[in-house]
């Protein structure tokens, strides 16, 4: 069936450092991975054209550094989302740990009767054997406050898009309630894509 609407979703991308978010985000918009990624410093804005429901969405996907002196700066990211990302590392126990401070930092931003912002958790490097945090605790935690988990892998590319098309299943039907104002003074983007990406030194 041919896609008929089109919707413009923000979706924002944190955790800990080097728990392999901009891997994931390479995976699922270059379907490519590398292994020497130097550590986003602030944010940057990638884009992907996908159909869900029979809705054309494009996906502003917002890469933020893990860094804690980023933590303040992260918030401001947040105004005019649609929905966020929690990623950790299943083989460090201190990313996993740090979950719930991402999360009280989403919250924090999100007016009181928008607690049902979209959220999802993504424990990353499943492929790995040395894991220290296993499946099912990540999902009592996740499931304990409602948020979908999906354990995936930016290396082998397991259930990367199921992750980042879930999320924006759950926007979007937040939209359709007419939810999908969460966070006041939306930052426009152009067509461009062309957001500058600084690194580490």
């Amino acid at each position: 069936m041919t896609a008929t609407r089109t919707k413009a979703l923000k979706i924002i991308i944190i955790g800990s450092i080097a728990v392999g978010k901009t891997a994931l985000l390479n995976r699922y918009i270059n379907n490519k991975f590398k292994s020497d990624y130097q550590c986003t410093l602030g944010v940057n804005v990638l884009t992907k054209h996908i159909t869900v429901d029979n809705v054309t969405v494009k996906l502003l996907i917002w890469d933020t550094g893990g860094q804690e002196r980023f933590k303040a700066l992260v918030s401001s990211f947040f105004k005019g989302s649609d929905g966020c990302l929690l990623v950790f590392d299943v083989t460090n126990r201190d990313s996993f740990h740090a979950m719930e401070g991402w999360r009280d930092l989403v919250m924090a931003n999100v007016p009181a009767e928008h607690e049902d912002f979209p959220l999802a958790v993504l424990g990353n490097k499943m492929d790995l054997s040395d894991r220290e945090v296993t499946t099912e605790e990540a999902e009592a935690w996740s499931h304990s406050r409602n948020i979908p988990y999906y354990e995936v892998s930016a290396k082998e590319g397991t259930s990367v898009s199921q992750a980042f098309e879930g999320i924006a299943r759950i926007a979007l039907s937040q939209i359709s309630e007419g939810k999908d104002f969460y966070l006041t003074n939306s930052i426009s983007l152009g067509d461009g894509d062309s957001t500058e990406r600084k690194k580490c030194c």
